[in-house]
Formats: C-alpha cells, sequence, structure tokens
C-alpha cells in the first residue's frame, strides 16, 4: 500500500484530536501532509498536536469566527489548505422526539450541520482561487435512514449530505472536489453520549456486526482527500459494514 499520498499537502482536521478525526490527521501525516487539528479542548487538541508534530488550534466549530481564524492561521503559518476534513460532531442525548428541547436541537445542530457549513465556507475562498482542493466532510448512517431516539442528530447528518451535494455543484468546475462518508457506529468516544439501547439498535443492523474502528474510516478520508480522488464531488460514500443499500 502507498501511503505518501501527501506530500506537499496542508490539512485542517476540525475534531482533530480523537476518534475519526485524530486518525485521519495520522492518516494523512503519515502519506507526507502537514495537519493543523482543530477541537473545543484546549488540552486535549495541544496533548494532540504535540503527538503528531502538527498545529494545535483551540476553537469552537458553532462560532464561524472560530473557523474563518483557524482557516487564516493554516494559510498563514503553513502556507496554505489543500484539505479540509469535518469531522467535529456530537450524538446528543437518546431522547424521543416529543423530549427533545430547543435546547438539544439546537446544540446538535450547531455542531453537526452549522459547524460544517462555517468549515466549509471558510475554506472556499482560498481552495478556489489556488485552484485545488479536497473536502471531506462526515456524515452518518442516520442521515440516510434516521435513527430513532436521534430525532436532532439524524436531521443534522441529512443536511450535512444536502450541504455536501449542494457545495459540490457549486464548485465542480473550480478543482475543488466536496465529498462526505455516511458511516456507521465507530469506536470513539462519541458513543459515550447515547445509551446501549441505542448502540444496540444501531449495532444489530449491521450485518458485518461489529463496530468500525477510527483507522478504517480514515482510509476512506484519505482516498477522498488525495489527488487519486479526480471525478467524484458532491457525493456520500458508505462506509457502514453492509448496512446501507442506497
Amino acid at each position: 500500500m502507498t501511503t505518501a499520498d501527501f506530500d506537499g499537502r496542508i490539512a485542517l482536521i476540525t475534531g482533530g484530536a480523537s476518534g475519526i478525526g485524530a486518525a485521519s490527521a495520522r492518516r494523512i501525516q503519515a502519506g507526507g501532509g502537514r495537519v493543523a487539528v482543530l477541537d473545543l479542548d484546549p488540552g486535549r487538541v495541544q496533548a494532540t498536536a504535540a503527538e503528531l508534530g502538527a498545529l494545535g488550534i483551540s476553537g469552537d466549530v458553532t462560532r464561524s469566527a472560530d473557523l474563518e481564524a483557524a482557516v487564516a492561521r493554516v494559510e498563514s503559518e503553513l502556507g496554505g489548505l489543500d484539505i479540509l476534513v469535518c469531522s467535529a460532531g456530537i450524538a446528543g442525548s437518546s431522547l424521543r422526539t416529543t423530549d427533545v428541547s430547543d435546547h438539544e436541537w439546537k446544540r446538535v445542530l450547531a455542531v453537526n450541520l452549522d459547524g460544517v457549513f462555517y468549515a466549509n465556507r471558510a475554506a472556499l475562498p482560498g481552495m478556489v482561487a489556488r485552484g485545488y482542493g479536497r473536502i471531506v466532510n462526515l456524515s452518518s448512517v442516520a442521515g440516510k435512514e434516521g435513527n430513532p431516539m436521534a430525532a436532532a442528530y439524524s436531521a443534522a447528518k441529512a443536511g450535512v449530505i444536502g450541504l455536501t451535494k449542494s457545495i459540490g455543484k457549486d464548485v465542480a468546475t473550480t478543482g475543488v472536489l466536496v465529498n462526505c462518508i455516511t458511516p456507521s457506529p465507530v469506536e470513539t468516544p462519541m458513543l459515550g453520549d447515547i445509551t446501549q439501547e441505542h448502540i444496540d439498535y444501531m449495532l444489530a443492523r449491521v450485518p458485518m456486526g461489529r463496530l468500525a474502528r477510527p483507522d478504517e474510516v480514515a482510509e476512506l478520508v484519505a482516498y477522498l482527500a488525495s489527488e487519486r480522488m479526480t471525478f467524484s464531488t458532491g457525493a456520500a460514500f458508505d462506509h457502514s459494514g453492509g448496512r446501507l443499500t442506497y
């Protein structure tokens, strides 16, 4: 397997201090890329950055100003931005729809959908101006099928798919490709936010019968973020252990 896919490329990864984000950062760095990781927890992001020798940025994806500042910092300190991976996300509480408060709805949508939009919007001008970019947004099987006890999360992840399709078409002739991934449950800290009943429901629908590993998702991220990806944009790529059929 060739890992040197990213020589000379610069990546910003939101949610980059744990889970899929951290695994993607390691994979891109292993391929020769330079990486900046953005995360909400200052201590965790600095620890991950120190481990990787990456640029660590503390920021809140629900604040557009934080993402604009992160992109500006990456472009200034690392010399550009070729790859954006939007991995920051929260599961939200496992609640029946009638029990979802206004605050919970807005909280889950703010991180999982608004944050993806703000990051994409901030990264695009420089990528378009340079005539090259790869954006990979993390969605979920819940965005295609909807999961019970997860109305806000399912809606947000469906929004990521629609957003990706729209942005991909907006910039299709610019050299910037925008795609998303729809994983089944992945073994990340985010699972700690939901009930075992919720996890069991999701796993029962995965034909391979197990959780995905972050490094497995990172391999698909790496392909979509590489120069090998040349003719797909606005697409949703499944990573579901056989669950999704469309």
